[in-house]
């Protein structure tokens, strides 16, 4: 299947080459020329033969809503645009309008998977139109984790970047409970091996994950995470899913607490949001910033 691609940062870069060794055809574009395959989102289009699918991997808000603006323009009836960033899923319901007024499908994807898709495969939450989705199923299936598991249908538009946005704000509490019992464990004077403690967690306890083997890695780097500082930015999804729960009144206690740590963060250098900060920088790349 042949696609469009634009963005093509630390995720899109990796799904392009994912999807080539697929067998798929991407024509890619960024604004860095030297990763991008053609010069314009013109290029891009004509490139493509119809109907197209066009997924966009850019940031959130204005830059996703500029891209949509402009593929409204040159995208045709029938064609379908992707966004696999992580916008809001209200902007996904205010773009799916705007293209339906021009014949032009419109899904939305939670992708995650971070700087290790490319080999593990992403885990996709994706909303929209069946006529929609299952045309792109070929996408998705060369994207996903081997298995049976990693993708689903969440619903209607919207229902992609909302269930992203959950798996998000339950992220923010997971690290914030790994982070706060090592803060504690490094406390006090009778553990004096805090790193194989979180190794031996790792098989055969109820709390062994993927998380957890990230933070070994960071440990084995740097054992009480001295080279950092205890700043943990938030990208956005923590501050919607804490939005979304009280829109509901569904309480949400600890995901909440997660996300104020990340604030308390700004204002000193606790320990908590070293780990915080090795934790996302080990699974998504996200920067970093050194102790002095």
């Amino acid at each position: 299947m042949r696609i469009g691609l634009i963005g093509l940062g630390k995720m899109g870069g990796n799904m392009r080459e994912r999807l080539r060794n697929a067998g798929h055809d991407v024509v890619g574009y960024d604004t860095n020329p030297e990763l991008s395959d053609v010069d314009s989102l013109v290029d891009l289009v004509d490139r493509l033969e119809g109907p197209r699918a066009v997924w966009v991997m850019v940031p959130a808000g204005g830059p996703t809503q500029a891209v949509i603006d402009q593929l409204a323009s040159l995208l045709k009836p029938r064609d379908i645009v992707v966004d696999g960033g992580n916008s809001r899923w209200t902007d996904d319901e205010k773009h799916a309008e705007e293209l339906a007024g021009r014949g032009i499908g419109f899904v939305d994807a939670g992708v995650s998977g971070g700087v290790w898709g490319l080999k593990n495969g992403y885990a996709l939450m994706v909303g929209g139109e069946k006529e929609y989705v299952d045309r792109l199923q070929p996408i998705f299936d060369a994207l996903k984790p081997e298995g049976p598991y990693g993708y689903v249908h969440a619903g209607k538009v919207g229902a992609g970047h909302f269930a992203k946005m959950v798996h998000n704000g339950i992220e923010y509490a997971m690290m914030q409970a790994y982070a706060e019992g090592w803060e504690l464990l490094e406390k006090v004077d009778s553990v004096d091996n805090v790193r194989e403690v979180f190794r031996s967690w790792q098989e055969g306890t109820v709390i062994r994950s993927w998380l957890l083997d990230l933070a070994v890695d960071a440990l084995d780097d740097d054992p009480h995470l001295e080279k950092l500082r205890g700043r943990a930015a938030d990208s956005g999804e923590g501050r919607w899913t804490v939005e979304a729960a009280i829109d509901n009144a569904v309480p949400l206690p600890a995901i909440t607490a997660s996300l104020f740590a990340r604030f308390s963060s700004r204002q000193d250098d606790p320990p908590q949001m070293k780990m915080i900060a090795a934790l996302r920088n080990q699974f998504g790349g996200h920067a970093v910033e050194r102790a002095r």
